[in-house]
């Protein structure tokens, strides 16, 4: 029987056991599309890629994304684990790692930096959302409440109301008043059920990103605390979450009131699940429009082996 080779990280993280873990296949040729939907499912992290051959030789990989249940065209930590594992591959085979690396997506072509440290070891890893920002139709306060269990209160809007956003996988993007009120959000099913067939022309599972503006530090003077729930898609809660966390850098942007700007932000995300992950936003706007997405952060091996299919 076939078998075929994986990793494990744990993604947005400088310890083992916190951030979001991430399973990779390193050579996913000769499995179709189903079966990488199987494995998926076997795993159960909110993501696992699968690395096959570029279409394009001016390309390192084609990544093909899945969630337990479908097939997505971007994301976030399984760009900046999958990236890791190439990164490191390459630097087995040469003698040193890449500067960039360029992932066909679904949603398009992602580019990565590969961050080194001093001494030239590898630092982390550095993606540029494969698309602008997009911004989709507003969602009534009511319903993102009932979604997370809180009143309506909860939710402010003197920002901005809850809204579709995305830079590649979209997300309903809601600010809540308070730490305590982020603390306390608990998924709900049957509402999520009734706000996706209310927003079924923008989503199919509605997944919500919720956060709250922490006070800033010299090192994060643009600092949030963020949580998102999933639970059509068989992700209650995710630990890190860097497409959502790439789409509100891009929003915070846009709402920024300087034509010309350039945000910095540190999401600290999976802290109610014990699995704090810390990941690095950078969105920068020119002339009114936010032209360039970026979203950091390490990664730290953790389990290999091979899977029989």
């Amino acid at each position: 029987m076939p078998q075929f080779p994986f990793v494990t990280l744990d993604v947005f993280t400088e310890r083992r056991f916190g951030g979001n873990p991430l399973a990779v296949v390193t050579d996913a040729w000769g499995l179709d599309g189903a079966a990488m939907q199987a494995i998926a499912a076997e795993f159960g992290y909110s993501e696992s890629t699968f690395i096959l051959p570029p279409k394009d030789p001016a390309n390192t990989a084609e990544v093909r994304i899945f969630t337990p249940t479908m097939e997505i065209g971007f994301a976030g930590h399984p760009n900046v684990g999958t990236a890791q594992v190439v990164a490191e591959r390459i630097q087995a085979e040469t003698g040193a790692l890449p500067d960039r690396l360029r992932f066909e997506e679904g949603a398009g072509l992602v580019i990565v930096e590969i961050l080194k440290a001093g001494d030239g070891t590898l630092a982390g890893t550095r993606i540029t959302a494969p698309q602008p920002l997009m911004l989709g139709g507003e969602v009534d306060v009511e319903t993102v409440a009932a979604c997370i269990g809180l009143g309506a209160e909860a939710i402010r809007t003197d920002r901005h109301a809850p809204v579709f956003a995305s830079v590649g996988l979209k997300f309903v993007i809601a600010e809540l008043g308070s730490l305590k009120d982020l603390a306390a959000a608990l998924p709900d099913m049957a509402a999520s059920r009734r706000a996706q067939a209310l927003h079924a022309e923008e989503t199919d599972h509605f997944p919500i990103f919720l956060y709250v503006r922490e006070e800033s530090t010299p090192d994060a003077p643009m600092a949030i605390r963020a949580r998102m729930f999933a639970p059509l898609d068989k992700i209650p809660e995710d630990p890190a979450t860097g497409s959502a966390s790439g789409a509100l850098g891009a929003l915070l942007a846009m709402l920024d009131p300087r034509a010309d700007a350039w945000i910095e932000v540190r999401i600290r995300q999976g802290v109610e699940m014990g699995r704090e992950s810390i990941i690095d936003v950078a969105a920068e706007k020119r002339q009114g429009v936010v032209e360039r997405v970026t979203i950091a952060g390490r990664s730290l091996r953790v389990m290999e082996g091979f899977i029989t299919v």
